[in-house]
């Protein structure tokens, strides 16, 4: 992640407790939210949605690489994070290692993951590792800890376990991750991957001390600004403590994640991403369009009710105005069109509500 824009991009781009203190709140649906997707007569996944995963799912198939990575380019061949997306894609439309139409891609994913989790627990390739890899080891330990959820793998616990006390033991004062596994600095982009991975560990079983959460916590709300919306750093200066939508809807992702489900802060927060972007499309700010989608959905999914409903039909059906006609693909310029795919694939298929960390 040598370049600005995947930097930022995977750092912005980019689903029950996490803690034993907050077990009895996180581990059924959240109040107010429905334990099924509540449709009200709106055809969520119609036939052409199913159509275009389908198709999207074929081209990962397709340019899946033989060591079972995807990423191309300079920067993203065999990327850890483009790698987790696509396994993540792959889970959301209910395959497993093995078992079903995708089983097969997503054990190959699998391993190549596991085969690349450092005796550190750092999950990146030697030719990526100087180059901001936290934000590829939050999508990969994400990545592990759901097909550890689904499945009870035996191979994949001690190397979860390992990559998740990386995490825990990065985190810096501020309660905060950043580009690498030091207690420097943070930023929202990075720390809500870190979050979401935790989440997903303790979802799995795995244990996440109540103090690193509940430090998140506390830096996320720091970081949202009088517009509702959050800065990028707390004291980023200039652009980096503006409130944008793609970084808002990750902060309010981070808080959903963390246990927090009934906060003025949220509220806060979803009101300004309906002000600042009532349509998905301008979700593109700053060029990163698939982070956006990806964050703003999975906002909108953990609100429930008419912020989902009025949400999901305008990304869905832009979506699929965005895929290649012929290759299936979703086209992104900034990191490579399996990332873009991915991502795609992960936003249209948020109402089949397999993926544990998405599960009401």
């Amino acid at each position: 992640m040598s370049s600005p824009a995947l930097r930022t991009a995977l750092a912005f781009c980019l689903s029950l407790s996490l803690v034993v203190g907050l077990t009895e709140t996180a581990s059924a649906a959240p109040p107010g939210l429905p334990k099924t997707v509540e449709t009200s007569g709106i055809e969520f996944i119609n036939p052409r949605t199913e159509q275009a995963i389908r198709r999207g799912l074929e081209f990962l198939v397709r340019v899946q690489r033989p060591d079972g990575s995807f990423g191309t380019g300079s920067n993203y061949e065999g990327h850890v994070a483009v790698t987790a997306l696509a396994g993540l894609a792959f889970l959301s439309s209910g395959s497993t290692p093995g078992r079903g139409p995708y089983g097969e891609p997503l054990e190959r994913a699998v391993k190549y993951v596991l085969d690349n989790t450092g005796p550190t627990g750092l999950i990146t390739v030697p030719e990526h590792r100087h180059m901001n890899p936290m934000y590829g080891h939050g999508f990969a330990t994400l990545f592990l800890a759901e097909v550890y959820g689904m499945t009870g793998d035996p191979r994949i616990k001690d190397k979860l376990k390992s990559a998740v006390k990386l995490i825990i033991n990065s985190q810096n004062k501020e309660g905060g991750w950043r580009y690498f596994p030091v207690r420097k600095e943070a930023d929202v982009s990075a720390s809500v991957c870190q979050m979401m991975a935790l989440r997903a560990a303790r979802n799995a079983g795995l244990s996440v001390p109540k103090s690193t959460v509940d430090a998140c916590v506390d830096y996320v709300r720091k970081c949202q600004n009088p517009d509702g919306g959050f800065s990028y750093m707390l004291n980023g200066g200039g652009m980096g403590t503006q409130s944008l939508p793609p970084r808002s809807a990750a902060g309010i992702v981070a808080l959903y994640t963390a246990g927090v489900y009934q906060d003025k802060q949220i509220e806060r927060g979803l009101r300004y991403l309906q002000d600042q972007s009532g349509q998905p499309e301008q979700m593109r700010q700053e060029g990163f369009y698939y982070y956006g989608q990806y964050y703003g959905a999975q906002a909108m999914w953990y609100a429930g009710g008419d912020y989902w409903r009025r949400w999901y039909p305008k990304a869905r059906d832009e979506l699929l105005a965005r895929q290649n006609p012929t290759g299936g693909n979703w086209v992104d310029m900034t990191v490579c069109p399996e990332y873009g795919t991915a991502m795609a694939c992960i936003v249209l298929q948020l109402p089949n509500n397999f993926l544990p960390i998405f599960q009401r």
